[in-house]
């Protein structure tokens, strides 16, 4: 199993410090419309991919899941979940989502928020998502918006007082970058949304809902999320 980046301590005490550690959902400016694009979960079967300190396994049992399985690959954000969860039906599993083995046909909905473009072999893992979906289930997932994470080093480049730009460049080279984000040198995936979106149709999930979520003037400090709805169709017997 790959090392976390946030087991190691500096970093995972930067990560403790920042509004949705300590808040959840509630701190987090884009969740109101991720909620508008979550199915009922009502006794609904729920994997959690990244599932960092649990906020989203324990808002889907208040919404009515029966079952919830987080997966995460850093030992202290496992930990963190279970100190912070008192419920039977959450469970907690360390795993790696490069390597991870994911039971077949059991979800009815597999989340994953803001993990994705961690992940090198996304293909491989779109098709373990797509065989561990019950058929009319869904796949919803927040990233980095592709145009956040495209510039290689770039930055907000003021014009003026009142005006900032995000240079953007480098959208069509996909592959590794580096940035600065809590400690220095986070590496992260690039792919243009095309990508993402092809990869998980070539898997077999059919395109439910794209979102772009940008933040409002006031949210400053809050990056460019898409926000996405995937299913996996119910063949006819026919």
């Amino acid at each position: 199993m790959s090392p976390s980046l946030y087991d190691d301590p500096k970093f995972f005490n930067g990560y403790a410090q920042l509004g949705r550690s300590k808040h959840g959902l509630a701190d987090a400016p884009e969740w109101p419309a991720v909620a508008e694009v979550l199915p009922s979960l009502k006794d609904a079967e729920v994997l959690d991919l990244g599932c960092g300190y649990g906020w989203f396994c324990r808002e889907a049992r208040k919404r009515g899941a029966k079952r919830v399985l987080g997966i995460d690959v850093s030992q202290k954000m496992l930990d963190r979940a279970s100190e912070m969860t008192r419920d039977d039906a959450i469970q907690y599993e360390q795993g790696d989502l490069e390597e991870v083995v994911l039971e077949q046909d059991a979800y009815d909905l597999i989340y994953c928020s803001l993990v994705l473009h961690y992940i090198v072999d996304f293909a491989k893992l779109a098709e373990k998502i797509q065989s561990a979906l019950k058929p009319g289930g869904y796949f919803n997932f927040t990233i980095e918006h592709p145009l956040y994470t495209a510039p290689k080093g770039s930055h907000w480049i003021s014009v003026d007082e009142e005006h900032k730009i995000w240079p953007l460049d480098d959208y069509l080279l996909e592959g590794e970058r580096r940035t600065n984000w809590i400690v220095e040198g986070v590496v992260k995936q690039h792919r243009a949304l095309a990508t993402y979106v092809n990869t998980l149709v070539e898997a077999g999930l059919g395109v439910r809902k794209l979102v772009e979520w940008w933040p409002k003037p006031e949210q400053v400090e809050a990056m460019p999320f898409l926000i996405a709805s995937f299913t996996r169709p119910v063949r006819s017997s026919a």
